[in-house]
């Protein structure tokens, strides 16, 4: 398995997204989706302190508690790498010094583990200024409660500015970038980040892999989305572009008896910054398709022409 940017770490090159534990999965749901992963050789899931305080009835939080409670129930903390955020939780909004380590501390208790294996800064705080977070960040790893750190939803200039205070303080400096990156978006990642990523060492685990579900082909126009759960989610991809990428995508996975879902996750992984994409699973059910986007290689003249319809199109 290949390493995690500049680090250790070795992951399997898909990572399962934890954000419909507790919410679209229920605990039992989340298990099976969980045994079933590692099962096929699934090394890492992704959470946040936050998921889901959207949803009625919760508080945030809850699918680290689905993580923790499946943890312990196989009795092995070895049995999955660990990465969650910080920032968006209801009690522990931002990256203040203070804030960070109450959160870490929530994330550890609610996952019933004593480290993470990688904890992200989830959005920038531009009231803290970078050297008081990236220090709270290294306090965490020198305290063994953090093993690796990460950034998501950073401008391209702060993430510079993190790497320029870690290297001037001696910080830990991070390993990994999780952006908004798919087949519907492919910029801003591949002018500002890509390179960036490079230059930096960070191993790139994009979200939004399947454009909240309209690169599994079940939508195909419109019409389609209108009165669907996710049509608020996937209203940011409504343009005049969208609907050609997924009619090639579609075309793309027929000509290689593949699922469209497994191509885009195909596609995501041929691109030389990206580690691993990031996709999620409502029920085992749809697992199989997004585990063979990790193993799924695509013939020169599919990346072509997936590259070709999708060329420049950016995120909303």
């Amino acid at each position: 398995m290949p390493l995690l940017g500049r680090s250790d770490l070795e992951i399997f090159p898909l990572v399962l997204g934890g954000n419909t534990f507790g919410w679209t999965s229920d605990e039992e749901t989340s298990f099976a989706v969980l045994d079933a992963f590692t099962a096929a050789g699934g090394t890492m899931v992704d959470s946040a302190d936050g998921y889901s305080h959207w949803a009625p009835g919760n508080t945030g939080g809850e699918s680290e508690t689905v993580i923790g409670k499946w943890l312990k129930s196989r009795g092995s903390r070895d049995a999955l790498q660990v990465a969650t955020k910080v920032s968006t939780h209801p009690q522990f909004k931002g990256l203040a010094p203070d804030n960070i380590a109450k959160a870490a501390d929530a994330s550890l208790a609610r996952l019933g583990t004593d480290y993470i294996d990688l904890y992200y800064a989830h959005y920038d705080d531009p009231s803290v200024p970078l050297v008081e977070a990236a220090g709270a960040f290294d306090a965490l790893v020198k305290a063994g409660k953090v093993r690796h750190i990460a950034l998501s939803n950073f401008t391209s200039e702060r993430i510079d500015e993190w790497f320029d205070v870690a290297e001037q303080h001696s910080f830990v400096k991070p390993i990994a970038l999780q952006p908004h990156y798919n087949l519907l978006a492919r910029e801003p990642f591949e002018s500002s980040y890509a390179p960036l990523a490079e230059r930096h060492g960070l191993g790139v685990l994009p979200y939004f892999s399947l454009a909240a579900g309209l690169l599994t082909g079940k939508y195909r126009n419109a019409a389609d989305v209108e009165g669907a759960d996710r049509a608020r989610q996937t209203a940011k991809y409504m343009n005049d572009r969208t609907f050609g990428v997924i009619d090639t995508l579609v075309e793309v996975a027929a000509s290689v008896d593949a699922e469209p879902t497994a191509v885009a996750l195909a596609w995501l992984r041929s691109k030389p910054a990206v580690a691993a994409p990031i996709a999620s699973a409502r029920h085992v059910g749809q697992l199989d398709a997004v585990l063979r986007g990790a193993t799924l290689e695509l013939p020169a003249d599919a990346l072509a022409r997936l590259d070709s319809v999708s060329e420049g199109i950016a995120a909303a």
